[in-house]
């Protein structure tokens, strides 16, 4: 078994990265908040709102400790990688790949998204803040940063599947 975990904030490119990397690796791929989500029968917020933050990151742990006994590639949550214990999971059980961004590149890319509610709630400095938070986390998880601004969203995925293939001595 051997898992592919993205890591990086909202907007890095986990899931579009996530989906071409399984089209080329010939693995499957996972969304890991799409499977939470699908798990409890409730939206995101909805979780967040019902149950609190602890809980769902509870949920994220959980799934990163009984997801699937296969190799396959997950896209992770932008806030799995602010636990410890998750990092080691992630480590553990496989590679994991830092997508780097400046905050102004992701900032283009998530201003205007309705479909992610803290955007819709915060202000630009907030975002800014969390990503800064945050951003240390992703480096300290990561075996491997691959910075995407100004990069082809096929040259990151290329370049992200041949650090696959390389450590995995194909």
């Amino acid at each position: 078994m051997y898992k592919v975990y993205l890591v990086g904030f909202m907007g890095s490119g986990k899931s579009a990265v996530g989906r071409r990397l399984s089209y080329l690796l010939k693995m499957p791929y996972y969304d890991m908040d799409k499977e939470i989500v699908k798990n409890e029968k409730k939206k995101i917020p909805e979780i967040f709102e019902l149950n609190g933050e602890a809980y769902f990151r509870k949920l994220e742990t959980e799934f990163l400790q009984n997801f699937r006994k296969e190799s396959c590639i997950i896209s992770t949550g932008g806030g799995v990688a602010m636990n410890d214990e998750n990092i080691r999971i992630m480590r553990k059980t496989g590679l994991v790949l830092f997508l780097d961004a400046t905050f102004q590149d992701i900032w283009i890319r998530i201003k205007n998204d309705k479909n992610r509610p803290i955007v819709q709630s915060s202000t630009r400095e907030e975002l800014e803040q969390l990503y800064n938070k945050r951003r240390k986390f992703y480096k300290k998880s990561a075996h491997i940063t691959i910075f995407t601004e100004n990069r082809p969203l096929r040259q990151v995925t290329e370049y992200a599947g041949y650090q696959v293939n390389r450590l995995k001595g194909e």
